[in-house]
């Protein structure tokens, strides 16, 4: 059974598998101090990357395979913020081998891969959270109060928006081996949809394209940088999701909430209360830039409640069924935009 420390003085060792922004992220919050843990060591299969990451966090420790890692018994819980394709395969492992596990969003490429990582943390007693910080940004749980405290009436609608300025790295422009921004940019408003209605998905229609991606569209025919989902709920509510890469502009993160007394908006689109006059450009204000900043305190609130939860024993809040929730809605937009029809789920 995977390793439970409860003692005060015993903190919780993390390794983080996998050195790019959102890795980077989960490990400068456990070397600037989480309550009960440290982090442990690193991991990465590009050697300067790795190393690179330990000189920045002041670490001795890395590995260039994760399996080396899982033999460290200083090691108790992973990170896994790697590729999608490879989250199966390393959280099953880790579970084998038990350590506790956060893995980030997508959770997986299917709902099998899902049942089988699931499966292994239950077996092994493994706690498992997935990486949907969202759900501990300030903003986005003090709508869900009013929702709940009737401020709005019944929900009605719920309409969420992630649009992000760069341009895909070569691994996601293969749908097959990324499934496409439904998973890279919009499982956070996926999960935010059935979050918001506290439904279930009941059927979707989502229609892609590549508009600003000139140069993937020979190699990579179903790469879309542009998507629109549309959604219909088990309790009668409504959804809405708008997904976009390569914007430029800015990164922006938005949801809607209409319901039969009232509108909930929730988001924001500068990076702060600046405002610049001037006669020669008029009126400008910055825009936020990447989503590193938006929820930077998110991310340290989520990685705060993953270690809580070792030590008190307790269920993770963001389970592996709604990692799971959300690979299924992703698979259905996949299939409703390479069909032209609506998917029931």
């Amino acid at each position: 059974m995977a390793k439970n420390r409860t003692a005060k003085t015993d903190k919780i060792g993390v390794c983080v598998i996998g050195c790019g922004r959102a890795g980077m992220i989960h490990a400068r919050n456990f070397a600037a101090g989480i309550p009960g843990a440290r982090l442990a060591a690193m991991v990465d299969a590009d050697a300067e990357a790795v190393r690179r990451a330990c000189r920045e966090l002041d670490l001795d420790r890395h590995y260039l395979d994760y399996r080396r890692a899982l033999l460290n018994e200083a090691v108790d819980a992973v990170y896994v913020v790697t590729p999608t394709v490879l989250h199966k395969e390393i959280v099953v492992a880790a579970a084998q081998a038990e350590k506790h596990v956060f893995c980030e969003k997508p959770m997986a490429m299917n709902t099998e891969e899902c049942d089988a990582m699931i499966g292994a943390c239950e077996r092994n007693g493994a706690k498992l959270q997935i990486g949907f910080m969202r759900r501990f940004d300030e903003s986005f749980r003090c709508a869900k109060e009013r929702m709940e405290a009737g401020d709005i009436g019944d929900v009605v609608l719920v309409k969420s928006l992630t649009r992000g300025p760069s341009t895909p790295q070569r691994w996601m422009l293969d749908v097959e081996k990324s499934n496409g921004p439904l998973a890279e940019v919009n499982s956070h408003d996926i999960d935010t949809l059935r979050w918001y209605t506290g439904s279930e998905f009941l059927r979707v229609y989502a229609l892609g394209g590549n508009f600003r991606c000139d140069f993937a569209r020979e190699e990579f025919p179903a790469f879309y940088d542009n998507v629109v989902l549309l959604a219909s709920f088990q309790n009668g509510m409504q959804g809405c999701i708008d997904g976009a890469v390569s914007v430029g502009y800015g990164y922006d993160s938005r949801v809607e909430v209409l319901g039969t007394r009232g509108v909930l908006f929730v988001g924001r689109i500068r990076d702060n209360t600046v405002v610049t006059c001037s006669d020669k450009i008029g009126i400008t204000a910055p825009f936020t830039r990447s989503w590193r900043n938006l929820y930077i305190e998110a991310y340290r609130r989520e990685d705060q409640a993953f270690i809580q939860a070792i030590r008190e024993d307790s269920p993770t809040q963001i389970t592996g069924r709604d990692g799971r929730m959300a690979v299924e809605v992703v698979n259905a937009g996949n299939r409703s935009i390479q069909t032209g029809r609506p998917v029931g789920l």
